[in-house]
């Protein structure tokens, strides 16, 4: 058998052999297989990828924002011309469906495209003064090195997401993959060097969170850290980057919330709700994870739910078109599911459809249905990040929203009702990020994707995720 390809870093416009003894094995939840192995890197090696990013900083920001925008460009052609081989790496890392691998890398491409339109467009201002003979300006600069943290889950897009608003506005990036889905990321460096990227613009560090994290985010050359993942995390970045008061941008959990009213098109909202359950097989901080049903409509909706369900076919990705989930990502993912879903029996739930793993190789959790369900329970607090509805019956709206915000997260929510005055009712009351009426949980590249609560600070996407990589410089000019 061959042995499973070695990855190096990308430090400095070019890839760094390594030469330590601790390697992480990238392993294929479908199959178990082992695909590569990483390096498990150091805090050293974060700072060498700092010091890059460093030296490059003030030549990249110096270049014209149409020139940087150019080199965003070049990226995105070479992602689509990869895009094939990019894919089959998500589907085989990740355990992803190879439809959503595809949509991954083409909105990645998209989205590197659409931020490079910004380059003429970001602007500063000019203010009145109370003063004669005064003009008071108002600049955007760049922050500086900025580095990115990333989650597993849509791993070839939030290199993106991370990367090229900073590029555009004039920083230098450091990017560390998860280290469960650094394949890809490797794929997106050579894409970086054979365009000939000027060297230090953006680097990759490989190895774990509390290492290499933990460094890109308590190293005081660093402006700003973003990171996307778990609440668990977001804290542990906030208290490395404390010490510098170095500015932070976090996307962390959800447990998002889908209100179905009594006057809700039960087909649209069966659809929507279930696409948003189990697209990345529940894996998806954004996608519903508890559903609140008006009693008047209640036994019809689950009913239709759980035929719905039923009909939800899952897989090994890279072996069936067929499906609409793969496995969850590893061992101690499915054993978490596992044990939420346990608890919530034990608490008084009743499984209707699904609720065991499946035995055999790979981590496969089926769709899984939770009736008899109260808002006491934990499943409609903690997130579940696996194929897992939990539904709960409400007369009233204010009852509801009252317990839709009844949470600790505040990302993103959802609303089924034909009637606009019930829709802006339940906007005006909801207390999340987002808020989607009659359609599944996916944001928009010129939205802005921001959480309320332990859901994160600061966002991305659009004009005010552009902003996030911009600092305010006054200048007052007497003449």
């Amino acid at each position: 058998m061959t042995a499973p390809v070695q990855h190096p870093m990308f430090i400095d416009g070019q890839f760094v052999s390594w030469h330590g003894d601790k390697w992480l094995d990238v392993v294929n939840p479908a199959t178990e297989e082992i695909l590569a192995r990483i390096p498990d890197g150091s805090a050293e090696d974060a700072r060498k990828a700092i010091d890059a990013a460093e030296r490059a900083q003030p030549a990249w920001e110096a270049l014209p924002a149409i020139e940087r925008a150019g080199w965003l460009r070049k990226i995105a052609a070479g992602i689509r011309e990869k895009a094939s081989e990019i894919s089959a790496l998500i589907v085989a890392e990740g355990g992803k469906i190879q439809q959503l691998a595809e949509v991954e890398v083409a909105f990645t491409a998209d989205y590197i495209d659409y931020m490079a339109e910004w380059a003429r467009r970001y602007e500063g201002e000019i203010l009145q003064s109370d003063r004669p003979n005064e003009n008071i300006f108002v600049f955007k600069r760049a922050l500086g090195v900025t580095t990115g943290i990333l989650p597993w889950n849509f791993p070839f897009f939030l290199i993106a997401r991370k990367m090229a608003p900073a590029l555009i506005t004039g920083n230098t990036i450091v990017i560390k993959p998860s280290e469960f889905t650094p394949n890809n990321a490797i794929a997106f460096a050579k894409i970086v060097h054979d365009v000939g990227l000027p060297k230090g613009v953006f680097n990759l560090v490989l190895g774990r969170g509390e290492t290499v994290g933990q460094e890109l985010a308590g190293n005081p050359k660093v402006a700003m850290v973003s990171m996307t993942g778990s609440v668990g995390a977001g804290e542990k970045i906030m208290a490395a980057a404390a010490k510098n008061i170095t500015k932070v941008c976090l996307e962390l959990g959800g447990k998002a919330p889908a209100i179905v009213l009594d006057d809700a098109d039960l087909e649209l909202a069966v659809k929507a709700i279930v696409d948003s359950r189990v697209i990345n097989t529940g894996q998806v901080c954004n996608c519903a994870e508890r559903v609140y049903v008006q009693k008047g409509i209640y036994d019809r909706f689950v009913n239709r739910l759980g035929d719905a369900m039923k009909e939800v076919q899952f897989g090994d990705p890279a072996q069936r078109n067929d499906i609409a989930m793969g496995p969850l990502i590893n061992a101690a993912a499915l054993e978490r599911v596992e044990q939420k879903v346990s608890r919530a029996v034990s608490e008084g739930a009743r499984v209707v459809l699904g609720g065991k793993p499946v035995v055999g190789t790979g981590y496969f959790y089926p769709p899984t249905l939770l009736l008899d369900v109260t808002q006491q329970m934990a499943i409609m607090h903690e997130e579940t990040f696996g194929p897992v509805l939990p539904v709960v019956a409400f007369d009233t709206l204010d009852e509801a929203l009252a317990m839709a915000n009844d949470s600790d997260y505040g990302l993103t929510s959802s609303v089924y009702t034909r009637d606009l005055n019930t829709a802006m009712k339940a906007v005006r009351g909801l207390k999340f990020g987002e808020t989607y009426i009659n359609r599944e949980n996916f944001e928009a590249m010129q939205g802005f994707h921001a959480g309320w609560r332990k859901s994160g600070i600061g966002g991305a996407d659009g004009r005010h995720g552009l902003n996030e990589y911009l600092q305010t410089q006054m200048v007052y000019l007497q003449s």
